[in-house]
């Protein structure tokens, strides 16, 4: 049986099409997936993704465990509430998931990892973590709402009290921030401004009703799955997984090479697929012809080679079909997919496709 969230009854109340989504009762849409995603685009929606994990991990060996487990750097995080976006790596390189970290001192940080890699990630993370000191606890006492949109900030603040609100719309882009029982990060999965907020269990149902009664319109998975992929943003298990390293999957970027002192898990492993060359892009797709574009669609580059679209869909924004893929390094300006037996002529691009309501194409 799936588990529920807190707000489940409010999903119920709204008209929400409910789904098993990795354990959980979560909402796909609450009538027009269409609508929902314009929603975000042009003014605000708020998601319910409190069946992500929160983790709290504590103690004078917390710092030093993290750079250790983590590919990108934590100890580039100088400020209280700044958040950190990294892969956790098996030593061959591949992802366990990819995850935000973020810094509130020394000896505390908080994680929030995938629904799907629950389990795994927490085995991960405490066997890795015996030879620290630090402890891992799950904050399942804790609901999290992801208000994303232009207007979100907005609105989201103007219902807490004046002193978080202050707060609130100071925060920078990947900056939180926690004040008495609430957890503010200007964080998100759509490609728009806006808070990810956690909150006691008791209290989200009560902030859930204030939000859609100030206007904010409640959003499901399915919105917020092309939302991410016009936001070029990737999704664990479909865009990279443990058989694939970030340096194929575009997210390099999250590696730290620097210090070359600091040892991380993975880090031979990546060398020696750098210095082995022939790494496969991952770049965004463009379908010049009629039809959609899915996942595990097969990509053909003339006299080149051939690859595969990781996720794909019909962008709203756009009004065309758009896909994330990997395909070989010579990969030029253009390339042909196998959409339902016939090649589609498609344009390559670097993602993303559209960020703050605008193409970027």
């Amino acid at each position: 049986m799936p588990k529920k969230t807190a707000l489940y009854q409010e999903h119920l109340a709204a008209g929400a099409k409910l789904v098993d989504f990795s354990g959980w009762y979560m909402p796909l849409h609450y009538g027009s997936q269409l609508e929902e995603h314009h929603q975000v685009r042009r003014d605000s929606g708020v998601f319910d993704v409190s069946h992500m994990t929160v983790l709290d991990l504590k103690g004078t060996g917390a710092h030093d465990f993290l750079r250790y487990l983590l590919a990108n750097d934590i100890g580039r995080l100088k400020e209280p509430g700044k958040a950190l976006y990294s892969c956790m790596l098996k030593p061959d390189g591949g992802v366990i998931d990819d995850l935000i970290t973020y810094f509130l001192n020394r000896n505390h940080y908080r994680m929030v990892v995938n629904a799907a890699t629950r389990e795994k990630d927490l085995e991960w993370i405490n066997t890795q973590a015996q030879a620290f000191d630090v402890v891992a606890e799950v904050r399942d006492d804790l609901s999290m709402l992801a208000v994303q949109g232009p207007n979100a900030r907005k609105l989201s603040s103007g219902l807490m009290d004046n002193h978080i609100q202050k707060q609130a719309l100071g925060l920078g882009v990947f900056q939180a921030l926690e004040v008495e029982d609430w957890f503010i990060a200007r964080t998100g999965y759509t490609g728009e401004d806006g808070f990810e907020i956690m909150l006691p269990n008791e209290k989200v149902v009560e902030f859930w009703q204030q939000l859609i009664a100030s206007g904010v319109q409640p959003v499901g998975l399915g919105a917020r799955d092309t939302l991410r992929l016009e936001a070029g943003l990737n999704l664990y298990g479909t865009d990279m997984d443990e058989t694939i390293s970030p340096l194929e999957c575009g997210l390099g970027w999250t590696v730290a090479w620097t210090p070359e002192s600091r040892d991380f898990v993975g880090r031979e492993a990546l060398i020696h697929q750098r210095q082995a060359g022939s790494l496969r892009r991952f770049v965004g797709l463009v379908l010049e012809d009629r039809g959609v574009f899915r996942s595990n669609q097969r990509v053909i580059v003339k006299d080149v080679g051939e690859g595969q679209t990781t996720s794909g869909t019909f962008s709203p924004t756009l009004g065309v079909a758009i896909a994330l893929a990997r395909v070989p390094a010579d990969t030029g300006e253009t390339c042909e997919v196998e959409v339902r037996g016939k090649l589609l002529k498609a344009k390559v691009v670097k993602p993303p496709f559209v960020r703050h309501g605008r193409s970027c194409l």
